[in-house]
Order: C-alpha cells, then sequence, then structure tokens
C-alpha cells in the first residue's frame, strides 16, 4: 500500500493489458448505455460516425478503472476528487487495452495534515498504441503515521 510520502511527481504505473471482447461491449452496452452503434454491428458500421461497432466510452473507463486500481494501491483506496475525460478514438472489440499513468502534482493539504491531494494523466491504449481515452484526475491519499 502506497502512502503520500511514498509518492513522486514524474512516477509512471503501467497496468496489464485486458482484452474488449464483444459479448462484454454488447452486455455493458445493454445494460448501461443502450445506443446501435454499441449493439448492433450492421447498424453501427451503416450509419455511426464510427464506422463500425463501438464500446461504449463508459465501458472503456470503467476497465481503465479497474486496470488502474489493480496496479495502484493506496492506503484507504482510489478516492476522486476531480476528474475530467475525454475519448480520441473508439475502442473496438478485440481491442487490448493497457493503461499507463504518470503522476503530475502532489499538494499537501492545508487544512487536514493526514493527507494531500495527488494529479495525475492516465492513458488507455490499445495494442497498436492508439489512446482511447484521457483522464486527468485528483484522488485524496493518505500520509503514514499521522
Amino acid at each position: 500500500m502506497l502512502y503520500l510520502e511514498d509518492l513522486n511527481v514524474g512516477d509512471r504505473f503501467i497496468s496489464r493489458e485486458y482484452e474488449m471482447t464483444l459479448e462484454e461491449i454488447k452486455q455493458f452496452a445493454g445494460q448501461y448505455d443502450p445506443q446501435p452503434f454499441h449493439l448492433d454491428e450492421a447498424e453501427a458500421e451503416k450509419s455511426s460516425i464510427f464506422q463500425g461497432l463501438a464500446a461504449s466510452g463508459w465501458h472503456t473507463a470503467a476497465v481503465t478503472m479497474r486496470l488502474w486500481t489493480e496496479c495502484f494501491s493506496i492506503q484507504g483506496g482510489l478516492i476522486g476528487s476531480e476528474s475530467s475525460l475525454r475519448w480520441p478514438r473508439p475502442t473496438r472489440p478485440g481491442d487490448k487495452i493497457h493503461v499507463e499513468v504518470e503522476i503530475t502534482a502532489i499538494v499537501p493539504s492545508k487544512t487536514k495534515n493526514d493527507r494531500g491531494i495527488v494529479s495525475y494523466i492516465t492513458q488507455a491504449l490499445n495494442q497498436n498504441g492508439d489512446v482511447l481515452l484521457i483522464s486527468t484526475t485528483k484522488i485524496v491519499v493518505f500520509r503514514k503515521n499521522v
């Protein structure tokens, strides 16, 4: 488990790979984002901006979170305080996603000496190195022995 004192600006973390299957993409979309370009290959090919079936961006974000939690063990958990997301390219069935994270800032709290805010940039990339998701996030991270 990592604490605030264990982290430095510039630290990088890289996750394992995760394959996005057609079945999982359709299951997630059917439950949470039921749009034709996530559910129907023929419709997605014919009339979608994506020119084929694409995973929901929220599915890509959920997988990104899973991979991030596996490679970045923070004492007390990943407690988000702010985030912004972009999806520069669609995630496709068969894409093998991995996550790369870089810490960009560490700011100790001025009012609560037991914690600080850690900012980082996350990129989810496919097997070709294409960026599928970019997020900038701030999390609360606790100090040791306070």
